[in-house]
């Protein structure tokens, strides 16, 4: 697959535990590490509503490029990442903001509803703003 053309970043476990949390050193507290809040999409390539999802992602990577980051983990490739979050189906998205706990949702959701979380949840924008 080539990258050159993603918005979207896809993480190993060792790119998690520098940018995301290290959940090997600090497991009982979460911590976020990034520099911006994220939004991580647990998929795999077999999955046909994360193929699904998966343009979408890329739509508002590039819109909210600046503001956040969209990271992309392979369930199948990266088993442990998986268990470590509880990730039962597919796709799941993880939002992490920059000082609160991190919020799940499961399901291909539409574009209006991911804008409305990454507003509400990782920009933290009220209403008004957004």
């Amino acid at each position: 697959m080539d990258n050159t053309t993603k918005n979207t970043i896809h993480l190993t476990k060792e790119d998690f535990l520098k940018k995301v949390f290290n959940y090997e050193k600090n497991s009982e507290q979460w911590k976020y590490e990034g520099d911006k809040p994220c939004l991580i999409d647990f998929y795999a390539d077999w999955c046909g509503p994360c193929k699904a999802i998966a343009p979408v992602l890329e739509e508002l990577a590039a819109e909210y490029k600046d503001q956040i980051y969209i990271y992309k983990i392979d369930t199948e490739a990266e088993m442990e990442l998986a268990a470590a979050f509880g990730i039962r189906s597919i796709p799941t998205l993880l939002f992490c903001p920059m000082k609160e706990e991190p919020q799940q949702a499961m399901g291909a959701l539409p574009k209006a509803t991911l804008k409305q979380a990454i507003n509400d949840i990782l920009l933290q924008k009220k209403e008004a703003e957004a």
